[in-house]
């Protein structure tokens, strides 16, 4: 398109007066009024905020100039989109040689990578500059290092539709900005912010535990790692506040000159406590104060070297953060990944960092994006203070199209708390509040509601007066006070967590929340005129203990492991756990029981709390070992195969209070796994607003975790609730998704035995088929089996050279050794032998040949020597084996070892859909990872590879990363199968037709096997796609299955 006229006459209005423009006097303000600010206008940004917006969700910010350390603490735009950040624009006077200025290039490169964004602008309008700022800044960088796009202002008109495509808010809001920033990216030096500065205060905790280990040899381990903790968490909160000029910037780079680096740095610490009021700095014995002061850091001995290394790293030009732009969930994200690991003392009091153990067993610490949780918070927290803005005639603070609109999901009004002093009583609880990620976003909501009914009410009115809870910043914007940011954060925000360093980064976090937006001038303040310190201590509200276990898990005379179980509770008190009534002091860290009407009595004693939010741990049932007696006791959801979130969801709604609205993010395996049943049941029992399954999408980084939020009002069942099944993660909001793809589900439609959640149209078309047909297991008589577990496959499974060795050796063992199949070998309608065996040697068979020999081993050895030799190296792996038969060179007992060499049906264990396959000579035994159907009929194979059976079990079991299917017995039994009344000559011609289609498949498959062309392939695959559909159309003709039922079988498998 052609460039605009208003851009055209910027360029003639710059162009003449160039020379003034570049003169030292025109100054950055002048330029940003008279042409930045128009520039992003025309490109469709609302500059100055006159759609009136709410703050959340103003386009542009404008932040206010700080000047620390010499330095520019805040860029001069920040462009988002609903509230989101997308990119940073810093602009400098045209008298500043952007093309080749180290210093502006560095600043802003610096900005966008502490605040994790792709791409940001360098401008003074003659130049205009795009940086790649994923590569990590450094102080040597060229400033054409990461540069992108550098266009002069006379290219404007010509290359306006680049320009407009990528940076426009229209193309930014279509996601064009995010598409040219991936393609953009650097091939090498890119370094996320989080990534490095994991690393960075992953390496202070590698010495700063050498060192403390080795300076102070009395250190416990659980000493040791608080100390670390504590003394990180200090120093990254000054030099946050450092930078937003809060404390004196360089107070801690001064400590690099001179000794007694700790002594002097306790100093700092000293004063901090003077001016926070923290738990994070508190050292003596206040009235009032819930927690005890810490007596041990402050006494430690540290090496100065080691402190003057760390403190190094913090400041320019060594320092690539920018921490004024390091926002709260970036740094949750770092601390989520943090506190995965732990500091172990050696025998030698050495420190080792490892693993934590439940974290190994997860496979990783898994932070959760914030997009889920602000759809959470929104949903929650936004649902009951929704119709809470004052009734009056002013203009209410607006939100983007898109934004702040609600699926009617529970009864009543849009909003539960109708007026300030309800929501100011508010009180919202993450149970396992980990980094704090929740409870963050729920304060800043939060925030963000009050400043807005402040604002909408009267803001001359809420900014005066000896208690003001508004402030005018310097650009114009109502700020919430200090004090008002306190007392949110007071009355509002409670969180629990088993670890103790989790509970310090929550606090971390909230408390560098209240501090946004001051200035050490307002902290002196506040101290001198309200003799008041600036952050509140958050003892009462953010507490450290095992939120699913009270302190009745404790009782001397009736410890509930030994109510429950005797064979593990017996063995596990009885190793000094409990002895006379006295706890071990590693078994209290361990389990650290939580009396919640102890804890938080005024809330419990009112009815519970209002929201009840997070993402509980993902901690597999395996690793509950001799909790699980104590669950069954006190959880009604409980199933001894049941991963710890089924007790975190029945124990979140518990804690709610009537209207209460619960809110987590969840594995979804519950749904359909027998061990969910008792979650499944009593969920039938509450008021489920909205199941949001992602199945196997990667919601959450490096994980597949297949998860799904749970909704859940404290009220009456309802009689259907919202769901949506996500496609995928490439959408605008999760918000906007939700609207425009979700349905509803009626609750009588889910059986105990597992949830699908599909509409209406594909829960009819799913019954019809479970009418139409018998399950699978009757129609096979319950000659279903799984495949072969060896229990060492590098034993007994061999390939074909091996077993022509073993054969010629001794001929005699071609009596146990079989054909032997695994999972990727079975196709449809064919089998891929790839030459493996099976040495066949059945529990009870050397029992049954050698009873009157006296060493079985010598006679399986006598009679089979060859066999005998290749299994004797692995006699030590065998005999570990947990399932085997009464010697270690037999298999497991198995009742079905003959239904293999049987006429039979295999499948594979995954698939992308239906893999049957059939063995109609009885030649093959099969791994594990199959299934075989005791059958030869070629009637039953054509409906198992159909269409239409895919789409039912993809409906009733759970979808895997890829879109692939997990053929377990407890689903593969429902397949409904339709059977042939051979008195009806209609059904016999179905019965008739069918065979003849699957024994053409079988013959071409056959044929395409052993096609020496690709040109003789696609011929024979063209006729396996034409008889596949005639298959297909055949069986819904059996199921009698209309046209849109057909439609909406093949929709549902695109």
């Amino acid at each position: 398109m052609t460039a605009p006229q208003e851009i055209l006459g910027l360029i003639e209005r710059f162009d003449n007066n160039r020379e003034a423009y570049r003169s030292g006097t025109y100054n950055e303000t002048q330029l940003r009024r008279e042409f930045i600010d128009p520039f992003f206008k025309i490109l469709g940004w609302d500059v100055d905020n006159e759609k009136g917006y709410a703050e959340a969700y103003k386009d542009v910010i404008h932040e206010d100039s700080i000047k620390i350390g010499g330095m520019t603490k805040a860029p001069d735009y920040c462009f988002r989109i609903g509230g989101v950040r997308k990119f940073f624009v810093e602009t400098k006077k045209p008298a500043v040689n952007l093309k080749d200025d180290i210093n502006s290039a560095f600043q802003l490169r610096r900005y966008a990578w502490s605040a994790k964004l792709p791409l940001s602008i360098l401008t003074d309008f003659e130049e205009f500059v795009v940086y790649d700022c994923r590569v990590k800044p450094d102080k040597l960088d060229k400033p054409s290092t990461a540069r992108i796009l550098y266009l002069n202002y006379t290219s404007y008109a010509q290359r306006w539709d680049e320009i407009a495509s990528i940076f426009s808010r229209d193309a930014v809001l279509k996601g064009a900005f995010d598409k040219y920033a991936e393609t953009s990216k650097a091939k090498r030096g890119t370094a996320e912010v989080d990534t490095a500065f994991l690393k960075e205060i992953e390496s202070w905790r590698d010495i700063l535990a050498r060192n403390l280990a080795l300076r102070n040899p009395d250190l416990t381990q659980h000493d040791l790692n608080f100390a670390i903790q504590r003394i990180i968490d200090r120093i990254i909160f000054l030099r946050i506040c450092e930078d937003r000029g809060i404390e004196k910037y360089g107070r801690l780079m001064a400590l690099q000159n001179g000794d007694r680096v700790y002594a002097r740095l306790c100093e700092i610490f000293h004063r901090a406590d003077e001016r926070y009021n923290s738990g994070l700095f508190h050292f003596q014995k206040e009235k009032g104060r819930s927690e005890s002061p810490d007596t041990l850091t402050l006494s430690l001995a540290i090496d100065d070297g080691v402190l003057k290394d760390i403190i190094k790293n913090l400041y320019y030009p060594d320092s690539p953060y920018e921490f004024s732009v390091l926002s709260a969930d970036i740094l949750g994200q770092v601390y989520e990944q943090f506190l995965g690991k732990v500091i172990r003392l050696t025998a030698g009091h050495r420190a080792v960092v490892e693993d934590k153990p439940e974290v190994k067993k997860a496979g990783g610490v898994y932070y959760t994006p914030t997009y889920i949780v602000d759809y959470i918070v929104k949903n929650t927290v936004g649902r009951l203070v929704n119709s809470g803005l004052p009734d009056v005639d002013l203009p209410t603070p607006k939100s983007p199209p898109g934004r702040g609109l609600f699926i009617p999901l529970l009864r009543g009004a849009r909003g539960v708390f109708k007026n300030l002093k309800q929501v100011s009583n508010l009180k919202i609880l993450d149970p396992a509040c980990g980094s704090g990620s929740f409870l963050l976003g729920a304060y800043n909501y939060l925030l963000d509601w009050h400043r807005d009914w402040y604002v909408a009410d009267d803001p001359e009115k809420w900014s005066t007066g000896r208690s003001p809870t508004l402030y005018q910043g310097m650009g114009g914007d109502w700020r919430l006070t200090t004090a008002e940011r306190k007392r949110i954060l007071l009355n509002n925000i409670y969180g629990v967590d088993i670890d103790p360093q989790a509970v310090e980064v929550t606090k971390l976090s909230l408390l560098l929340k209240v501090l946004e937006g001051e200035s050490e001038q307002t902290i002196v303040r506040q101290l001198k005129l309200f003799h008041e310190r600036a952050l509140p201590d958050l003892g009462n509200n953010i507490k450290c203990g095992n939120s699913l276990i009270g302190t009745d898990f404790y009782n001397p005379l009736d410890p509930p492991l030994l109510r429950g179980n005797q064979d593990i509770p017996l063995r596990k008190w009885g190793e000094g756990v409990v002895t006379s009534g006295i706890v071990s002091g590693e078994e209290r860290y361990r389990i650290n029981p939580f009396d919640w009407e102890t804890e938080f009595p005024e809330i419990m004693q009112t009815g519970g709390f209002d929201v009840v939010i997070g993402n509980p741990p993902y901690v597999r049932q395996e690793g509950l070992g001799d909790l699980k007696a104590y669950f069954q006791r006190k959880y009604t959801v409980c199933h001894g195969m049941a991963d710890l979130y089924a007790y975190f969801i029945e124990k979140g709604v518990s804690l709610l209070r009537d209207k209460g609205i619960f809110g987590y993010i969840v594995a979804n395996k519950w749904m359909r796994a027998n061990y969910g049943e008792p979650l499944r049941k009593w969920l039938k029992q509450q008021g489920i607003a909205q199941i949001i399954d992602f199945g196997d999408l990667p919601v959450f980084q490096r994980a597949t975790t297949y998860p799904c939020i749970l909704i859940i009002g404290k009220d009456k069942p309802s009689s259907n609730f919202i769901a949506v099944q996500v496609k995928t993660l490439e959408f605008e909001s999760l918000d906007s998704y939700v609207k425009e793809n979700h349905h509803s589900v009626k609750l009588s439609t889910l059986e105990d035995k597992g949830w699908s959640l599909v509409d209406e149209r594909s829960n009819a078309l799913l019954n019809k088929l479970k009418k139409t047909g018998v399950p699978l297991q009757e129609f096979v008589k319950g000659k279903i089996y799984y495949g072969i577990k060896t229990g060492l496959n590098e034993a007994f499974v061999i390939e074909e050279e091996t077993r022509n060795r073993l054969i010629s050796e001794d001929p005699k063992s071609r009596e146990i050794i079989k054909p032997f199949l695994i999972g990727r070998d079975v196709k449809r309608y064919s089998i891929e032998d790839e030459g493996r065996y099976l040495i066949l040697v059945p529990k009870g068979w050397t029992g049954q040949r050698s009873s009157s020999f006296a060493d079985a081993w010598k006679w399986f050895n006598q009679n089979y020597p060859s066999i005998a030799t290749h299994l004797l190296p692995f006699k030590e792996k065998a005999e570990k084996r947990y399932d085997k038969g009464e010697y270690w060179w037999e298999l497991r007992a198995c009742d079905y070892y003959a239904e293999f060499e049987k006429p039979k049906i295999i499948l594979p264990d995954i698939s992308i859909r239906g893999n049957f396959t059939i063995d109609e000579e009885g030649k093959y035994y099969c791994v594990n990872t199959t299934y075989i159907i005791q059958s030869s009929d070629k009637y039953l194979l054509g409906i198992l590879n159909s269409m239409l059976i895919t789409y039912f079990y993809r409906n009733l079991s759970s979808t895997y990363r890829g879109g692939y299917l997990r053929f377990i017995y407890q689903y593969l039994i429902q397949i409904p199968i339709c059977t042939i009344n051979f008195s009806y000559s209609d059904d016999r011609a179905y019965h008739d037709r069918m065979v003849a289609l699957v024994k053409q498949m079988l013959e071409l498959h056959k044929q395409s096997a052993s096609a020496k062309t690709d040109h003789d392939k696609t011929i024979i695959q063209r006729q396996i796609d034409a008889i596949d559909r005639q298959i297909d159309q055949l069986v819904y003709e059996l199921y009698g299955l209309t046209d849109e039922e057909i439609k909406i079988v093949e929709e549902g498998l695109t």
